[in-house]
C-alpha cells in the first residue's frame, strides 16, 4: 500500500502545482481550494507512505512524480516549453524514480 500511498501524494502535488499556476492567472475562491486542498492531500498520502518507505524514497518519489507531472501539465496546458532536451531530462527523472522502486 505504500508505493500506492506516495503515488497518490505525487498526484495530488501536481494538483496542488496546478492550483498555483490558476492561482496566478485567475485567482479565486475555487482555485485557492484546489491548490490548498491538492497540497494538504499530498502531505497526507506522503505521510502514510513514509510508514513503510524510506524516508528518502518516498521524497524522491514524490517529488519526481510531482517534477515531471507537473512539467506535462505546464507542456499540455500551459504552452511551456516542449523541447528535446525537457522531455529527456523528464525521462531522467521518471527513470530515477522507477528505479528507487526496483531497489526498495
Amino acid at each position: 500500500m505504500s508505493w500506492l500511498f506516495v503515488i497518490l501524494a505525487g498526484l495530488f502535488e501536481i494538483a496542488g502545482v496546478t492550483g498555483i499556476a490558476q492561482l496566478n492567472r485567475r485567482p479565486s475562491v475555487r482555485t485557492f481550494l484546489i491548490m490548498a486542498g491538492g497540497f494538504a492531500i499530498s502531505f497526507w498520502f506522503l505521510a502514510l507512505a513514509m510508514n513503510e518507505l524510506a524516508m528518502g524514497t518516498a521524497y524522491a518519489v514524490w517529488t519526481g512524480i510531482g517534477t515531471v507531472g507537473s512539467a506535462l501539465i505546464g507542456i499540455l496546458f500551459y504552452k511551456e516549453s516542449k523541447s528535446l532536451m525537457r522531455i529527456a531530462f523528464m525521462m531522467l527523472v521518471l527513470g530515477s524514480v522507477i528505479g528507487l522502486k526496483l531497489i526498495e
